[in-house]
């Protein structure tokens, strides 16, 4: 069976050897390429000026502008952002000669950075028209401002000069090369399982990483889409780069990715880009969709990653209902207060559930899942995951990790030991802290660099013993930020640096893997000030690098934001800093450099155990044994799966037995459902009948289940002696024999909480006119059958529930939604409890008195979520007695079987057993 892997960029790319190619490094002939702009391409890492080469260090370094029509190359916004680097074999140069008969040949660019969209020049130029206008109106005011260019003399691009640019492409020779931007963690996790022996073969499902219109109808395309999948086992996803460039650029950068890092994007940008963007969103989600549907096979599984592609596991599940399909998201995942405001927030949350399992990095992010999906679309969320009508979706946490294998095999090579000598000489006796960041709002770089300002002016005996380090991956996106970088960098610099010292190190660039180890190994603190961060395995790859293989007295101090998901896997050894507190961080880098061998070492020990416990191989291997777990199941529970009730088996059954226990749901399972808020209006006649024929066995204890006050329930069975009775879903017990009730729950607990909830419950209340508040012994129902504004009572409900299920999570309370009202319980007192005390009071007086015979026949009938409990500790007493737990509902269940007639069909059987008595 197959594990298709569906991440929005393929391990592989496709290079083209163009004829008459400009030399690495310098420009793109305007009438060669007729694609508009002039492209200005960096040299290779191999070759840029490097931080640690001999000679003057420019701060900041010089970069390149876009005057005279020249277009600097970024990084991608999405590339790495586990912060994993993607190791590439070698440097490719567009001088090299390409033939068509070693087209497969694998090879590493030259530029290990992320390419923004369409940006190199032996890449095809993307068509699409960035930004997107988002209407009618806007698109007429680019018309507008196009007619006004034109006047001033900026002429656009000829379609003959397109036409040339494609034709070039579609008979160009071409390359399949491991690509430098994507998702490094997860590719590393994949390889580490397949070589520690995970047996089941994967299919990557992704884009090229590069626009693909040129290529549309021609042959390259065929040939590249069979290359991929005959000698890589990759599926390329073919779409428009007007989609592409929608769904990347604008839906994922400026919406999704904001907000899932507790930014809001600013207005009016979102307005502007969200409604047209989305579309561009669902067209790529169903690109990739339609492509794993094509090739999917009966028994292959499906991973999806990350929150490019939210909306596949939902289309793939409508295609493939019996889809093993798992979801896992790399990013972190905000507060239903952060999610609430995307405008299309029950349609990602929808698309997600489509999964059988979600995944996410840390508790906290799962939690807010729950709470989410709870508030937003008025689900019951429990622990294990979500309940929807017709099926059960789980959810877990398990941090990805590294593959410190891999890396330390990296850490061999010469190149990194050449750099360590280096880096040792230049920085000898001074500490040094590393920082490698992508130059954005979220990795916090500017608070970096104040803090590190700060530490200077405020201990002045360290200003010529330290130097901080910081790479800095700059962004396609220009904002205010770098240029307050720049003046900080600037300001620290002219301060404290003199001829033989400079103080802080700034590269808007990347450098060179083999530089990039090197320096974690020399470094004697790594600084991440990280303001949200799903991962940062980047801290992963520092405390592997200071084993001490290169350097015996090396274990530095890990400075960590404290809002990052790795902080939660680390125990506290970490320095762990809120990186808006400059004078936290001031103090973390002056405690990380005085610090002493001896609790560097103990730190160091207990952060690098939790490394090697948490490795990608693991990763990937412990989550696809939770997905089988959970498919496995959730598919024996689907109310499909489930066989109707057998009559006559369960007739031979309950003749063969001598001792009987009935738990019987109420309302919908014995009587018709009525409102929680009306009294039963009569006695059911034919219930009340069927209960004295059961109970009229002495073999028989029969014990009715209701969320019902125990007075209602007095009433309405006055005349059905030894009747037993559950009360308030599970809160008051009355035995068969007894007349007196028994309160379970602890009765001073409950009075502390429901105080808690009345006030919060009292405060909804006050803006809900006619609607009311029930205040029963252990529970507490919110009416609003009979609100003024019943529709937004109905819509408010998802709130009351969300309020009170976060701030009273610790009293042990839960709060769901039913018919026209909001109930409260208790969690630690429920239906099951109740039974649960029922069948031990049973099995001790059984044990007192030789003369009665043990239960040896257990039967459940409900048709309520409540009710599901029941079910799974009746199915847990088989092999002590014959089990029988049947459910009415139409959704999956615990039950080993199903009854769909209704209250009738279970009035019929239950009569048929009575006259078996």
């Amino acid at each position: 069976m197959t594990i298709f892997i569906a991440s929005l960029f393929l391990p592989k790319t496709v290079y083209f050897k163009l004829p008459d190619a400009p030399p690495k490094g310098g420009r793109l002939n305007r009438e060669t390429t007729g694609a508009g702009p002039v492209a200005k391409t960096r040299p290779s890492l191999a070759v840029r000026p490097s931080l640690f080469a001999p000679g003057p260090v420019v701060t900041p370094p010089d970069t390149p502008t876009e005057e005279n029509n020249v277009v600097v190359i970024d990084d991608g916004p999405f590339a790495n952002e586990d912060g994993a680097r993607i190791q590439l074999p070698g440097d490719y140069s567009s001088s090299d000669s390409i033939s068509s008969s070693d087209s497969s040949i694998d090879f590493g660019p030259a530029d290990k950075e992320s390419p923004k969209w369409g940006s190199r020049s032996n890449q095809p130029k993307s068509r699409a028209n960035s930004p997107p206008p988002s209407s009618l109106l806007e698109r007429t005011r680019i018309v507008q401002k196009a007619k006004e260019m034109g006047r001033q003399g900026v002429t656009q691009p000829r379609t003959n000069r397109s036409d040339s640019h494609d034709r070039v492409f579609a008979s160009a020779n071409w390359r399949i090369v491991n690509a430098d931007q994507g998702n490094g963690g997860l590719r590393n996790a994949a390889d580490a399982a397949a070589r520690d022996g995970y047996e089941e073969e994967h299919t990557w499902i992704g884009t090229l990483g590069m626009p693909t219109d040129a290529l549309e109808g021609t042959q390259q395309k065929e040939d590249i889409h069979d290359k991929l999948w005959t000698e890589h086992n990759m599926l390329a996803v073919f779409c428009s780069d007007k989609d592409f460039d929608g769904h990347y650029s604008h839906f994922c950068k400026q919406i999704l990715w904001p907000v899932f890092h507790y930014q809001m994007p600013d207005n009016p940008k979102s307005k502007a880009y969200e409604d047209h963007s989305w579309q561009f969103y669902v067209n790529v989600n169903q690109a990739f969709a339609d492509r794993i549907v094509q090739n999917w096979k009966r028994g292959d599984t499906v991973w999806v990653h990350d929150y490019h592609l939210l909306l596949v596991p939902g289309m793939v599940r409508k295609k493939l209902p019996d889809a093993k399909i798992g979801l896992f998201l790399h990013v972190a995942f905000p507060s239903s207060e952060l999610f609430r405001c995307l405008a299309v927030r029950k349609q990602l949350l929808e698309g997600m559930l489509g999964a059988n399992l979600i995944g996410f990095q840390i508790h906290e992010y799962t939690r807010h899942f729950l709470q989410t999906c709870s508030r937003l679309l008025s689900v019951e969320a429990t622990p294990d995951g979500i309940q929807l009508d017709e099926r059960f979706v789980n959810v877990m946490n398990h941090a990805i990790g590294i593959d410190p294998l891999n890396l330390n095999t990296h850490r061999e090579d010469q190149e990194v030991r050449k750099w360590i000598n280096i880096m040792k000489e230049r920085y000898q006796d001074k500490k040094i802290i590393v920082a490698r960041d992508k130059l954005d709002h979220v990795r916090g770089v500017r608070e970096k660099l104040l803090s590190y300002e700060l530490f200077l002016n405020k201990n002045p005996e360290w200003r010529d013993k330290i130097v901080l380090i910081q790479v800095a991956l700059s962004t396609s996106e220009k904002t205010d930020l770098d240029a307050a970088v720049g003046d900080i960098v600037t300001r620290v610099n002219s301060s404290w640096a003199s001829l033989a010292y400079q103080p802080l190190v700034y590269l808007k660039q990347d450098i060179p893997y083999s530089q990039y180890l090197a320096l974690l190994t020399i470094a004697d603190a790594l600084m991440i000030t990280s303001q949200r961060e799903g991962m940062n395995l980047t801290s992963h790859e520092f405390l592997v690098c200071q084993d001490g293989k290169h350097d015996e007295k090396k274990h530095g101090s890990l400075i960590l934001s404290e809002f990052t998901g790795t902080s939660s896997l680390f125990g506290g050894n970490e320095l762990s800093i809120n990186p808006w507190s400059h004078r936290q961080c001031s103090e973390a880098i002056k405690k990380a450099i005085e610090m002493s061998d001896e609790e560097k070492e103990l730190r160091w020990e207990k952060l690098h155990g939790a490394v090697k416990h948490h490795t990608g191989g693991h990763w990937f291997a412990e989550f696809m044994a939770q997905l089988n777990r959970a498919y496995d199941e959730q598919h024996r529970h689907d109310q499909t799966s489930v066989p109707r009730l057998n009559m006559p088996a369960l007739s031979s059954r309950y003749s063969k037995s001598q001792r009987r226990l009935f738990f019987l749901d109420l309302e919908g399972t014995l009587i018709p459902y009525n409102p929680m808020s009306s009294m039963i209006p009569m006695n059911p006649q034919r219930t009340l009948a069927v209960l004295n024929d059961l109970v009229a066995d002495g073999r028989n204890s029969v014990y009715v289940m209701s969320g019902r006050r125990p007075a209602e329930l007095d009433r309405l069975f006055r005349l059905v002696p030894n009747l037993g009775l559950i009360a308030e879903n599970g809160c008051f017990v009355k035995n068969s024999e007894s007349s007196r009730w028994t309160e379970i729950a602890d009765h001073e607990l409950v009075t502390a909480w429901k105080e808690s909830v009345k006030n919060i419950l009292q405060y909804y209340l006050e803006r809900t006119p006619g609607a009311e508040i029930e205040d029963r012994q252990c529970s507490l129902v919110f009416h609003y059958k009979n609100a003024e504004d019943y529709a937004n009572a109905e819509r408010q409900a998802t709130d009351w529930i969300g309020h009170i299920n976060e701030s009273c999570e610790k009293q042990r309370v839960h709060a769901m939604q039913l018919e026209d009202c909001v109930v409260v319980e208790p969690i630690d007192w429920t239906k099951e409890t109740a039974a649960v005390k029922v069948y031990n009071d049973l099995t001790k007086s059984t044990t007192a008195a030789d003369k009665i015979d043990p239960v040896d026949f257990v039967m459940v009938m409900g048709d309520g979520r409540e009710d599901e409990k029941v079910f799974k500790w009746a199915n847990g007493l088989a092999d002590k007695a014959e089990v029988v737990t049947v459910s009415l509902g139409n959704r999956n269940t615990e039950a080993s079987a199903t009854l769909t007639q209704g209250v009738s069909g279970v009035l019929v059987a239950l009569q048929k057993l009575a006259s078996l008595s």
